[in-house]
């Protein structure tokens, strides 16, 4: 079958692999209809932040049919469409126990610590698996993770009721945290440097355009940082108003960013967001059927395995127009439904 392995820094490449083996126990194999290309992806092939095993087949953002099932599996069965979700959990650890399984002391993700989805078929841990809602199509359903993932950073943030949120950063998380504040009643900022994202962000979910070299708009006391640089988040905490709140969900390089005493005296609310819980994944699925008519402004294309490195370098040099570049697998499959 086809697959995109990587195999080091830099070295993504297109291969033909055997078929996964039949699943064990607490096993599904899944026949992969739709993945998707996240800036994590990117960032581990540009760096590699998270190879601890090579090659590996790359994508934890995808959807698929159930093939088979292992002994154990017992939610989904052969023929049921599924969204899957990313975080390789150990189950065990304190955290895992008290259904905080995005800081698993043992985490990893699909597609890193065991192959992921840039493949035909892949072969993932039956409780990784949720039944996924009638009438979505599959490129929507290849959204619930990073859905999950923004999410997850809005109910980190627990703006008030119709208080007014920022949003740095317009690249998929960052477009889906401002659809779901949106959603949610919250009127929305936007900015970032590339002016076209930014309004195709504030286009798709009624919300407004902020110049990033100015202050804040007045009024703003809640913002959600997806873009992990340094100066963005130094910024935001700068111009948040005393007692404002800002998430973190980008990934940047470690360092000092923030100056502790200005966090004291003028009483701001740094949050860290990790990936998602359980209940943010469930949550997405419930309400995927309502969403799914809002999501096609943030794909910007759909493209074959074969095509994948190609993606990774439009996107690493800036020259992909829209949010989300969506992978069919196998490129002949119909879309369902």
């Amino acid at each position: 079958m086809q697959s995109v392995r990587l195999h080091g820094i830099g070295d993504l490449r297109v291969e033909d692999i055997a078929v996964p083996a039949a699943p064990g126990p607490d096993e599904a194999l899944i026949r992969v209809t739709m993945a998707g290309i996240c800036g994590s992806d990117l960032h581990n092939f540009r760096t590699g932040a998270w190879i601890t095993r090579a090659p590996s087949v790359a994508g934890h953002e995808f959807t698929g049919i159930v093939e088979s099932v292992g002994a154990g599996v017992g939610h989904v069965a052969p023929g049921d469409r599924v969204i899957v979700d990313s975080r390789h959990v150990c189950g065990t650890c304190p955290a895992c126990l008290s259904g905080r399984g995005q800081v698993c002391a043992n985490l990893g993700f699909l597609g890193e610590v065991i192959d992921g989805g840039f493949a035909e078929a892949t072969l993932v841990p039956g409780r990784n698996l949720l039944r996924a809602p009638e009438g979505v199509p599959d490129r929507h359903l290849a959204m619930a993770e990073p859905l999950a993932v923004a999410l997850h950073a809005l109910d980190r943030l627990a703006p008030p009721p119709g208080a007014p949120v920022l949003v740095a950063g317009c690249g998929p998380i960052g477009g889906l945290v401002a659809l779901l504040a949106a959603e949610a009643g919250h009127a929305v900022t936007v900015l970032d440097t590339n002016a076209a994202r930014a309004a195709l962000v504030a286009e798709a979910t009624g919300g407004h355009v902020a110049d990033p070299g100015a202050p804040l708009p007045a009024g703003i006391e809640h913002a959600v940082d997806t873009t992990g640089h340094a100066a963005v988040i130094g910024k935001l905490a700068a111009d948040l108003p005393g007692c404002g709140r800002l998430a973190l969900v980008g990934i940047g390089r470690a360092g000092p960013v923030l100056d502790p005493l200005a966090l004291v005296e003028r009483e701001l609310t740094i949050l860290g967001c990790h990936a998602f819980t359980d209940a943010d994944l469930a949550g997405i699925a419930r309400r995927l059927p309502a969403l799914s008519p809002r999501l096609d402004p943030f794909i910007a294309a759909e493209i074959p395995l074969s095509e994948v490195p190609a993606a990774y370098a439009r996107h690493l040099a800036g020259e992909v127009g829209g949010l989300k570049t969506l992978i069919l697998c196998p490129p002949e499959a119909p879309e369902t439904p």
